[in-house]
């Protein structure tokens, strides 16, 4: 894998998010009345454990692939999972993690270090087909309109534009303070890219402009927004009680602007997943 994927790594090492940190998250999910479950998917001589929501709505339903943070399979992950729900989609968040615990399970079977170390080996090959599986899984469903679309948060977020340069059943790659690939990925997207990212995260937001160039020169579609005052992570830390207010304003903005972004690929007519996106 290259660098550039492992752009949050080195600060989930060096800074393990608590348990604790996210009751909140845990009490959400467990007061929410939308079914919530946990399903195996296999691919290979693999199998993953994905956690599935479903909206109370009377049609069918876009799906939404969750890819987590670095921190694994949280609550929190949990908690958007279900939040994507109640907004009108089918969300599916594969633990990326499964097999890794001591007993054959994901994130949950590895203390927080474990975590970090563990994610940063994870092969490619191996994420995309356990992120490809998921997808297909959910896209089956009989709840299902038959589109789809990926989202991801940190070392999600740069796992979500690697998706996007390896399928075409995705309508659009929503990436959320990650990194981009390099030029040879770049150039197999055919979907667009919707960015978003954090002021006050030189880490991710130095990688922008480079990113912006290559999408450009490749004739990809590629709309960065950063949020002013933001940190990274503000789609979780806005969400936390002792969230800042910067980052509560980031996250409502940009939540504002993921489900008008979303209603429009949900609304639009069906079309080829392959179909070549008009670069801007």
């Amino acid at each position: 894998m290259k660098l550039q994927t492992f752009a949050c790594v080195a600060a989930a090492l060096l800074a393990a998010l608590p348990a604790s940190a996210q009751d909140w998250a845990k009490a959400r999910v467990d007061k929410s009345p939308r079914h919530l479950e946990w399903v195996n998917v296999k691919h290979d001589s693999r199998e993953v454990g994905c956690y599935v929501g479903y909206p109370e709505i009377k049609d069918k339903a876009t799906v939404v692939l969750v890819i987590h943070e670095i921190y694994g399979h949280s609550d929190w992950v949990r908690a958007m999972v279900d939040e994507l729900a109640g907004a009108g989609y089918i969300a599916i968040a594969p633990d990326l993690l499964w097999g890794a615990g001591p007993k054959g399970g994901g994130t949950t079977e590895l203390t927080s270090t474990e975590i970090g170390q563990k994610i940063s080996v994870l092969p490619a090959d191996q994420i995309t087909a356990d992120l490809k599986a998921a997808l297909d899984y959910a896209l089956k469903l009989p709840a299902s309109n038959g589109k789809a679309v990926v989202a991801g948060f940190c070392w999600g977020g740069t796992q979500s534009f690697r998706f996007a340069s390896n399928s075409k059943d995705v309508k659009a790659a929503f990436v959320f303070y990650g990194s981009g690939p390099p030029a040879d990925a770049i150039a197999r997207i055919t979907v667009p890219v919707y960015g978003f990212y954090a002021e006050n995260d030189s880490r991710i937001g130095a990688t922008i402009e480079a990113t912006t160039g290559l999408m450009k020169t490749a004739g990809k579609t590629y709309e960065p927004v950063t949020y002013a005052g933001a940190g990274h992570g503000f789609m979780r830390a806005g969400e936390d009680p002792a969230g800042s207010a910067a980052n509560k304003k980031a996250r409502d903005d940009a939540w504002k602007r993921w489900m008008d972004l979303l209603g429009k690929i949900s609304a639009a007519p069906a079309t080829p997943a392959a179909d070549k996106i008009s670069a801007k």
